[in-house]
């Protein structure tokens, strides 16, 4: 009877798990780019393992030690713990652990990720208290991808003027 309520508490029953770095690190931009994420928003670095269980969302990155990434566009230092997790839907990370950005002097927890969709150009941050900010997704895009969203929105424009 425990081995069955430990089996249903355990968020990553039924994952699927990889361990090999190359594939971990494939997996995660692919896992950014399907829930609308730019691929830059979660710059892990020496992935060792990463899991998701499609069933409830839930998803797990391992590095091999923590990490921090300065965004020079937000100017925003964050920091990424060895794991980080998530509950991913479309357009939306929450429950989000491991993740801490610093603001003014102090290291504030980051719960939760949203993009809009269709895309407003914002991309949305909110704390453990509740708290948030919004910044330019382009931000967070790696240059690949901000040429694109660039070269998009342009054309866009032009149609709006025909």
């Amino acid at each position: 009877m425990e081995a069955t309520t430990l089996q249903l508490s355990d968020p990553r029953a039924g994952a699927e798990v990889v361990h090999d770095p190359e594939e971990c690190q494939k997996r995660s931009l692919e896992l950014l780019e399907e829930m609308g994420f730019p691929k830059g928003v979660l710059p892990l670095k020496n992935l060792v393992e990463c899991g998701r269980v499609r069933e409830t969302g839930f998803v797990w990155m391992k590095q091999s030690a923590p990490s921090e990434h300065y965004f020079e566009g937000s100017k925003t230092l964050t920091s990424y713990a060895t794991e980080v997790t998530s509950y991913v839907e479309k357009g939306k990370m929450r429950k989000m652990t491991g993740v801490k950005s610093k603001q003014l002097l102090m290291w504030v927890t980051i719960t939760e990720m949203r993009v809009d969709i269709p895309c407003s150009g914002k991309i949305h941050f909110k704390s453990v208290v509740g708290i948030g900010k919004s910044f330019a997704i382009t931000d967070f895009m790696t240059e690949e991808e901000k040429v694109k969203y660039l070269e998009s929105k342009k054309s866009g424009d032009d149609n709006d003027k025909k």
